[in-house]
């Protein structure tokens, strides 16, 4: 069982900056499929930004260029750093584990964006 842990949220004024961390209970390994996902009131849930073996990365179309994923298997650690950040960033941020068919996440962490 996997447990993961988000923190780093938290109020930033637009065109500020965030950094989202994910530490994982357990060893990340490096076939680990991991992403950050985002859940703003009453929107569906949507995939933020992924990272697979690799080091292959994808992006949502609205965070390319501002928001970089990485991983430190050593840490466990995955993060999510996020720049320029504009007022229609705010949601409730989750990382997302993918291993052998099964998905594991955190609790999500807040990130509100003010004009």
């Amino acid at each position: 069982q996997v447990q993961l842990v988000e923190s780093g949220g938290g109020l930033v004024q637009a065109g500020g900056s965030l950094r989202l961390s994910c530490a994982a209970s357990g060893s990340i390994f490096s076939s680990d499929a991991m992403g950050w996902y985002r859940q703003a009131p009453g929107n569906q849930r949507e995939l933020v930004a992924a990272i697979i073996s690799g080091g292959i990365t994808n992006y949502a179309d609205s965070v390319k260029g501002r928001f970089t994923i990485s991983r430190d298997n050593a840490k466990n650690t995955v993060y999510l750093q996020m720049n320029s950040l504009k007022p229609e960033d705010t949601a409730v941020y989750y990382c997302n584990l993918g291993r052998n068919r099964r998905a594991y996440w955190g609790q999500g962490t807040q990130v509100t964006v003010s004009s």
